[in-house]
């Protein structure tokens, strides 16, 4: 039976580092695992790969994988909530046979994003005001292009003179790539580019190692995010024991950095050499995520229509409440698979055929109109040519193969008490039936048979008994139910006859 394999090497159960191997119709693919520089992937002539616009980060794509009629989607990273330069992810009704998606906020559901950043710029402002210094780990594409827009705009607005800084070198490559794919950003974004490049900063100077010591108020986007290595930490180290200053964590942090440690209410932290460095500066954390919430991870489970999901990227207690949530809402299967851990999903090959316009247009002469939550059984002849199916109606068949038609008819005896010759039985069969279906055609013929529609009736003699007449009752296949019905209604009996 066919199936599909996943196996989790990394993002399993866990958030961070990730790798899927994924096998589909006999094919082996590995996803989000990087690239080697030196070696060229040929893909697979039997493999279709899809990309979808993520919203995550400028370039970030989910993919669908199809080997066959078999498929697979991969989100990666994805955000379905538009910012101020990127878009909502996206994705139609591509009704793969597993979805594998990131659940790295599977338990929550953001408040209004303009609320967000309303609370950012009044606790970036009170500090600076209160001559302090900001820190705002970022990682260097995404969330840190997002932030600078918003407070350059503020800056712009409230002519505010604190410097703003951003790690050396970052803004000229984000500014770079930005303009190379300035189509994958949102619409206004677009609109202006022509104008004016909004990456390029009045206010958002590159920052240098020595400006952390300076005097007086100031903000510093620094990475890596979470506050594990890196300039974000040095500076941290140098700002923590001020109780002016402000850290603000704009993301998630992965257990075990300083910033989940700072985050969880630690404020003495053993950094390397057993130093202990003491917390006195205000930690804030504002989501400013380019990761879906469970809402948006929900929305798309909707608009992908999967037969089963499969979650990464997540803590396992996280998502086994979103495993339950998607479970019940839209009943397909949801596995959570940890590291190492293989998921086999057996799977049913769907075989597309194609419809004659003929027979469709016969369908819709019926006054059915299709409606995909009303399925219905449409009759024809399935030919199938050079590995393609087809369903056309039996007249067009017959004119493809060059065949004779050959007709099958359905015969029914039905016992009748009647004394009387046959010819005269018959007579009174034509007699009750014409009185009885006054909509359809009744005809006595000469041989004595009587005939409704396609439907032939005869009377004969009971081998045994003279006062028994059997009526020989057939029919073709598309007359079925009125053949059922002159049954029942001769089962019944003829009325008598008037003296």
């Amino acid at each position: 039976m066919p199936e599909i394999r996943v196996t989790p090497l990394g993002a399993g159960q866990d958030v961070g580092r990730s790798c899927i191997l994924v096998s589909i119709a006999g094919k082996n693919v590995m996803l989000d695992c990087g690239m080697h520089m030196g070696f060229n992937d040929d893909v697979d002539d039997e493999l279709e790969i899809k990309a979808y616009y993520a919203g995550h980060v400028l370039g970030a794509a989910m993919f669908q994988i199809k080997v066959g009629s078999e498929s697979v989607v991969y989100t990666g990273d994805y955000n379905m909530t538009p910012d101020r330069h990127l878009g909502a992810a996206w994705i139609d009704k591509c009704r793969p046979n597993l979805l594998i998606t990131e659940s790295t906020y599977a338990t929550t559901i953001r408040d209004s994003k303009r609320c967000r950043e309303r609370d950012f710029l009044k606790k970036v402002h009170e500090a600076v005001e209160r001559g302090g210094k900001v820190l705002i780990p970022v990682f260097a594409l995404g969330r840190a292009q997002e932030l600078c827009i918003l407070l350059e705009t503020f800056w712009e607005r409230m002519n505010l003179k604190a410097p703003i800084y951003f790690s050396t070198g970052l803004t000229e490559k984000a500014n770079h790539y930005y303009k190379l794919f300035i189509t994958w950003t949102n619409q206004k974004i677009r609109k202006t580019f022509v104008q004016r490049n909004m990456f390029e900063f009045k206010h958002i100077k590159a920052f240098d190692r020595a400006f952390a010591d300076n005097p007086g108020p100031m903000v510093v986007f620094a990475t890596p995010g979470m506050l594990h290595a890196g300039q974000s930490l040095q500076i941290f180290r140098k700002w923590a024991g001020n109780e002016k200053n402000m850290v603000i964590m704009p993301g998630y942090c992965v257990q075990g950095t300083v910033g989940h440690k700072i985050l969880s209410g630690q404020r003495k932290l053993e950094m390397e050499g057993r130093q202990v460095l003491e917390v006195k500066m205000q930690v804030e954390y504002m989501s400013f995520s380019a990761h879906a919430d469970a809402k948006g991870i929900m929305q798309l489970v909707g608009q992908a229509e999967p037969e089963s999901v499969l979650l990464v990227h997540g803590e396992a207690k996280k998502m086994e409440f979103l495993k339950q949530k998607i479970e019940q809402e839209f009943r397909v299967n949801c596995y959570m698979p940890a590291n190492g851990e293989t998921v086999t999903l057996p799977t049913s090959p769907s075989i597309p055929v194609g419809i004659s316009l003929g027979l469709l247009k016969r369908e819709m002469a019926q006054g059915l109109l299709p409606d995909v939550k009303k399925p219905r059984l449409l009759h024809g002849t399935l030919i199938m040519k050079d590995s393609n199916f087809r369903l056309v109606s039996s007249e067009q068949a017959l004119k493809e193969l060059g065949l004779a038609e050959h007709q099958l008819r359905f015969t029914c005896r039905v016992h009748l008490h009647d004394p009387r010759k046959e010819q005269e039985t018959a007579v009174r069969v034509y007699s009750h039936l014409k009185s009885v279906l006054k909509d359809h055609c009744v005809q006595h013929l000469p041989d004595g048979s009587v005939t409704v529609e396609s439907i032939l009736i005869q009377a004969a003699a009971h081998s045994e008994d003279p006062g028994t007449k059997v009526l020989l009752v057939s029919w073709t296949y598309q007359d079925e139910e009125l053949g059922s019905y002159l049954t029942s209604l001769l089962k019944k009996g003829l009325p008598q006859a008037s003296s």
